[in-house]
Formats: C-alpha cells, sequence, structure tokens
C-alpha cells in the first residue's frame, strides 16, 4: 500500500492570493537553458553586467561607491493616490459613518451633547464619544483589513498597502491605523486632528503619508 500524496495534492505552503502583493520580476523565457559557465569572459574573469557588481546594485562594486541604497519599497506598486481624492474619500467615510453614529447615539439616548448650568451631563457626552470612537475604528478596520479600501476609497478608486511589499495590510496593521486615526478625532480634538493626521500626506515626502500610515507603515495607492 503506497503511502505517496495522490497527484496535484503536494505539501509545502499555500499560494499567496493577495493579487495586489509585489511579485518578483520573472526571468525570460526565451533564452534557452544554456550553462552557468557560457557567461562570456573577459581577461580577469566573467564580465557583469553594468549595474551588476558582486554586491548587488549598480555600480563596477556593486550599489553606490558607499555600500549602496535599499531598493524602492514602492518599485512595482501602482503610483500614490493623489491627496486631494484621499481628503474627498475620507469625507465620504466620515459622513456615512456619521449617519449609523446619529442612529444609535438616539437609540441608547446620547444624541445630545447637553449642558446644563448646574449638571454638566458627562455621560451623554462620553456614550456619544464611544460610540463613535468604536464604529469608526470597527469601519474602517475591518474594510481595510478585506480589501484595502473603504468605501470612499473604492468609489475614488485608491486603496491602502502595506508600504513593504504592497499587500493589504493585516487585521492588526489596520487596527493600529484606525486607532491612530479615530480615537482623538472621537474623545477630543475631532476637526484638528484630522486635519493634521490626513492633512500631513499633502506634505510627506517619499511616501504621502497621514501620520496614522507612519504608525501603521502604509501607504494609499491608485487602483485606477
Amino acid at each position: 500500500m503506497t503511502t505517496e500524496p495522490p497527484p496535484g495534492s503536494g505539501g509545502g505552503e499555500p499560494p499567496e492570493d493577495d493579487p495586489f502583493r509585489k511579485r518578483p520580476p520573472q526571468p525570460p523565457h526565451d533564452q534557452g537553458q544554456g550553462s552557468p559557465y557560457d557567461t562570456p569572459h573577459g581577461p580577469q574573469g566573467p564580465e557583469e553586467p553594468f549595474g551588476g557588481g558582486p554586491y548587488g546594485g549598480g555600480g563596477p562594486y556593486g550599489g553606490d561607491p558607499y555600500g549602496g541604497y535599499p531598493a524602492d519599497p514602492l518599485a512595482g506598486m501602482p503610483p500614490l493616490a493623489d491627496s486631494g481624492k484621499r481628503t474627498l474619500a475620507r469625507i465620504i467615510d466620515m459622513i456615512l459613518v456619521f449617519i449609523v453614529v446619529a442612529l444609535l447615539s438616539w437609540a441608547f439616548g446620547v444624541a445630545q451633547y447637553t449642558v446644563d448650568t448646574d449638571d454638566i451631563e458627562f455621560g451623554k457626552t462620553f456614550g456619544r464619544e464611544l460610540i463613535t470612537a468604536i464604529l469608526y475604528v470597527a469601519y474602517d478596520t475591518v474594510l481595510t483589513a478585506r480589501s484595502g479600501q473603504t468605501l470612499g476609497k473604492k468609489w475614488l478608486g485608491m486603496r491602502v498597502a502595506n508600504l513593504d511589499n504592497g499587500s493589504t495590510p493585516s487585521a492588526q496593521t489596520s487596527l493600529v491605523r484606525a486607532l491612530v486615526l479615530w480615537v482623538p478625532f472621537a474623545f477630543c480634538c475631532a476637526c484638528l486632528w484630522t486635519a493634521v493626521c490626513g492633512g500631513w500626506s499633502y506634505f510627506d515626502k517619499p511616501y504621502k503619508q497621514g501620520l496614522h500610515d507612519k504608525a501603521a507603515k502604509t501607504v494609499v495607492v491608485s487602483t485606477g
């Protein structure tokens, strides 16, 4: 009785199914098999192509004269998304979630920020802030971890990607990104924090990252 697995059921790791993950360049298929010893030799040994070198990178010694720079993490990814479109997508997301926040706040009786001259109602204020934080964080985390796109980003042709490999962020990465963006928004300085955190991408170089992108090591790229 054989113990060999049936054809096609092989072991090994499952294939990476993220369609956005950067792929290494594939070698051309029309160069034949050849031999590793077929490379033409110069008087000092095998010739290196320009920019080759034993240590990688450019120049005859690999890299630059000081040891070379790491590869650009954006190589092989779509272009970075326009900051103006990012702002518009964020406004769309804020409006969509705000509608749900308002309905739930009304249902739980915390729809008003009520201030009485004799009694400041901290319970209602905190209750609404808590609902706001939970819903915005959950919305951003779930959709970003699923496809890299909130509804606003999907409608405007953008997505969030890991800076190092271009793949869709994990749930943990998406949560970190959402917490940095939405918790200060919900509890202390909504308009100011949103302007600073998201507006950072207008001035950041070279990756156009908001402060939440920097915390999660993500970028926003175009899908169109």
